[in-house]
């Protein structure tokens, strides 16, 4: 009850800046986490050439489906099992996260074989053509083969969060993606497996991981206990797991599409098109994923206040992260926008990649000063409730706005309208998102000055 009260104290009570500062910091060590293993992983695959940087480009979709999947059985499971153990049903919850796991490695299984099955058609949607098909090939069959791992690992992580254990949940992620920095040159250059060889570390990192994480049931360290007599499937828990996981899996799988598209696109004009936009995508991740990490600081601090009823708090916290997150989308587009040659440099690409990759991280940055704003308000909606605002605007960016103008704007403009996609799905996605934040003010502000009036009656 202690840590309770004082989690509670700290929401409801503590100055709003320092609290959502606070929760953010562990959020943004995780997803920089996972920025900078994706960020290294893609440098080294650039430095074996282009045809090989395309196809880990090509992959990056496929490797998303079963990050989705994953998302599908570990926030949804996650989601059950913290309401579960909010109402001290802990046997429940334990059988929750059994029948979750369990389900998760069976699907990856599933998928695994599904995947090598379809394996040529699948790339050649994705964007895979002669130049880069051998390569492509190569690292799919590894990521579908280990497909087990990936999605068991996304579950155990996000219900390792839902019991409390963040910490073992970082651990987590830490360890697979150091792991995976160490493996990747050792497999790529001294074993001399190329492309394939970036999967094989990825894949044994992730199962290192799920291994990690699976010793704190083992070792009964966790507040709940998965276990193989606990393995009863019922209609009641799949029904709560997809009620909250299916919206992220449709999110997921509209963001592997929409990336697909942009190779596909990309793949009309140049081999090297297609690694430029590899470049520019992992690179304009470690600055998105930073700011993704505050956004969940906010989230719970939102959401504490909303609840109750504390309506001047949750301006104060808009307020606060707005100004916070803006600015820090401002010093990202300055970076990215001056300093574009030097960081495309990292990756040693050819001269004709490089020229695309600069020009496309210019073009993505012009963007980057909206989302601050568009991330807020978004995690505002999660925070207060309102699921259809929520998901209007998660599944707009890289799926309702993005998927139309890959369609529409390389016809028009060529390369140039491949690179300007992404950048105007976001600007288009800050409007719908300032309109809808603009009434879900007015809503606030309503709300603020009625418990104003109450209070000055009594």
């Amino acid at each position: 009850m202690d840590q309770i009260d004082a989690r509670s104290k700290m929401l409801g009570v503590g100055k709003v800046s320092k609290v959502i500062t606070k929760l953010a910091v562990p959020a943004i060590i995780g997803m920089l986490v996972n920025a900078v293993y994706n960020f290294v992983d893609t440098m080294f695959v650039s430095w074996i050439g282009t045809n090989a940087m395309s196809a880990a480009q090509v992959g990056f979709p496929v490797f998303m489906i079963l990050v989705a999947f994953g998302q599908l059985f570990g926030i949804g499971g996650s989601s059950y099992t913290s309401r579960l153990l909010g109402e001290s049903k802990k046997e429940e919850a334990s059988k929750t996260i059994t029948v979750v796991y369990i389900t998760t490695v069976i699907s990856g299984i599933v998928l695994g074989i599904c995947g090598l099955v379809f394996l040529n058609p699948l790339v050649n949607m994705f964007g895979a053509n002669s130049d880069n098909l051998s390569y492509t090939l190569a690292y799919t069959s590894i990521l579908f083969v280990g497909a087990p791992f990936i999605l068991g690992n996304m579950a155990l992580n996000n219900m390792l969060r839902a019991e409390g254990s963040a910490i073992a949940s970082m651990c987590g992620l830490m360890l697979g993606a150091v792991l995976n920095i160490i493996l990747d040159p050792i497999f790529i250059f001294v074993f001399d497996m190329g492309v394939g060889g970036a999967a094989l570390a990825t894949i044994i990192a992730q199962g290192i991981t799920t291994l990690f994480l699976l010793s704190y049931y083992i070792r009964k360290k966790s507040v709940v206990r998965m276990k193989l007599s606990r393995f009863k499937p019922s209609k009641k828990i799949y029904s709560e797991v997809f009620k909250i996981g299916l919206p992220t899996l449709i999110r997921q799988l509209l963001a592997s599409i929409s990336i697909g598209l942009m190779n596909k696109a990309a793949t009309g004009y140049s081999t090297e098109a297609v690694a430029a936009i590899g470049i520019v995508s992992k690179i304009f991740m470690m600055g998105f994923y930073a700011l993704l990490g505050y956004t969940q600081g906010f989230l719970p601090v939102a959401g504490y206040n909303y609840g109750a009823k504390k309506y001047q708090r949750v301006l104060d916290a808009i307020k606060v992260s707005n100004k916070v997150s803006t600015i820090y989308c401002v010093i990202v587009f300055a970076v990215f926008t001056i300093f574009a040659r030097p960081i495309v440099m990292i990756f040693r690409p050819e001269p004709v990649v490089a020229d695309i990759a600069i020009k496309g991280l210019r073009i993505w940055a012009i963007s980057m000063p909206v989302l601050g704003y568009s991330m807020v308000i978004n995690m505002l909606f999660q925070a207060i409730g309102k699921a259809k605002e929520a998901a209007l605007l998660s599944i707009s960016r890289q799926g309702i706005m993005l998927i139309p103008l890959l369609l529409i704007l390389p016809k028009l403009f060529d390369l140039n309208g491949v690179l300007s996609a992404q950048p105007i799905a976001d600007v288009m996605t800050f409007i719908l998102t300032m309109i809808l934040g603009i009434i879900v003010n007015k809503e606030l502000n309503k709300l603020n000055d009625g418990d104003k009036k109450i209070s000055k009656a009594a």
